[in-house]
């Protein structure tokens, strides 16, 4: 296994790439293998945001009609009273 300081880091605050632990943590996202793929971490931090905030609302039940049918008896409810 490779070390963090022999892989590439993408930089939040700079937008730049950074080999080994030049910035505080918190600052950066990775490791990447090559610099290349760290250069792509914006795009690639999108994507896997959108596809995991896909998944946990399919495992959570919230498609449109799981919404809607909660949207629909709450409404019902208040017609009755």
């Amino acid at each position: 296994m490779t070390s963090g300081e022999e892989k590439y880091w993408y930089v939040f605050a700079t937008g730049k790439v950074e080999k080994g632990f030049e910035s505080p943590a918190v600052d950066r996202a990775g490791p990447f293998d090559t610099y290349e793929e760290a250069a792509d971490a914006p795009r690639l931090l999108k994507e896997r945001s959108k596809a995991w905030a896909e998944e946990e609302a399919r495992e959570d039940g919230w498609g449109g009609s799981a919404r809607g049918a909660g949207a629909d008896d709450a409404g019902r409810g208040d017609a009755d009273k």
